[in-house]
């Protein structure tokens, strides 16, 4: 009950989507099925990205870096899976290569308490060299990504043709964010996180060991990167191409603001900005606008929300403030 009370807006917004969208889906189940399943093909890697950025700025280091860690696993996951023939191989590659752009962004923020916001431009621009220089085209697959069926969840009406008939980085998306949040808001880990990223000297005196902390959450938090990067090489397309991440990086940080830093807001945020983009893509030859302005319409909202939402939402208090042992922060 304290939970609803606290959440209620939330909930309540919710629910009303939820019946819109099961009239909309009454009115035209196709239409209603294909825009819903567009919304969460776009939403998929902002939620990953944006899942990534949780874990960083509750731990008190800012990410500015998530582009460029989803376009280096996107490149290391695609040509890693052809190389080798396994799927399986490039995914956890892809995985991998996104926790390696995160060790480095702890490494230089956490330990050589380099500018966190220089440090995640860095990535971003060297990923884009590096893949850009390494790029060889021609390369393909030895096999789709598999599509799964959730049984039982797969059946419901609408909501089961979305979310749980998808590829295995889909599924793991909508996985992550419940688990994220019940190990933030409900576990010791989330409590320390939560901690050091709001008051680190407290915490430091309480007997955390704050560097150590905020450089294995920000490392482990490469991990969402890496299937977003993965995702976009392996599931969404079944290609690599120079920049595809194209901005998704930096729109999954705006959906970390909108969300509050909450996986869960974050994940309904991301899936508000997929609407859009579906939206965009249903408008094209319906209306006659240039096709220019409707592929705006996604990142139009983005600043609009981002400029309601600044002074509603309040960041952890000591994020992009470097700690060190014996200091007030």
């Amino acid at each position: 009950m304290e939970w609803l009370k606290r959440n209620q807006i939330t909930v309540g917004a919710g629910l009303v989507i939820l019946v819109a969208a099961y009239v909309f889906y009454a009115v035209n189940s196709n239409v209603a099925t294909s825009m819903f399943s567009g919304a969460w093909f776009f939403a998929v890697p902002l939620v990953l990205g944006a899942l990534t950025g949780v874990v960083g700025e509750r731990s008190g280091v800012v990410n500015i870096g998530i582009e460029g860690q989803m376009l280096v696993a996107a490149f290391a996951a695609f040509f890693s899976a052809a190389a080798t023939g396994s799927l399986v191989v490039g995914v956890l590659v892809g995985m991998l290569a996104g926790i390696a752009m995160g060790a480095f962004l702890a490494l230089t923020t956490v330990k050589g308490l380099m500018d966190q916001i220089i440090a995640g431009v860095v990535i971003n621009i060297v990923a884009t060299g590096l893949t850009s220089f390494f790029y060889r085209p021609g390369k393909v697959l030895s096999a789709n990504m598999p599509q799964w069926e959730v049984p039982l969840l797969s059946k419901i009406p609408l909501i089961g043709d979305v979310f749980f008939q998808s590829g295995p980085i889909a599924l793991f998306a909508l996985v992550s964010v419940p688990v994220v949040h019940f190990a933030l808001f409900r576990t010791r880990w989330g409590l320390r996180t939560r901690s050091i990223g709001e008051y680190p000297s407290a915490a430091d005196t309480a007997g955390i060991d704050v560097i150590r902390m905020r450089l294995v959450n920000v490392t482990i938090g490469g991990i969402f990167a890496g299937a977003a990067g993965a995702y976009l090489s392996m599931e969404a397309t079944g290609g690599f191409e120079r920049g595809m991440t194209a901005g998704r990086g930096f729109l999954a940080l705006a959906i970390l603001i909108f969300g509050g830093w909450r996986p869960l807001r974050v994940f309904a945020a991301a899936l508000f900005f997929g609407f859009t983009n579906a939206l965009a893509s249903q408008l094209q030859g319906v209306i006659s606008i240039p096709q220019q302005f409707i592929t705006l319409l996604p990142y139009l909202l983005t600043l609009i929300v981002l400029a309601v939402a600044a002074g509603r939402v309040r960041a952890p208090a000591a994020v992009g403030q470097p700690f060190v042992k014996g200091e007030g922060s």
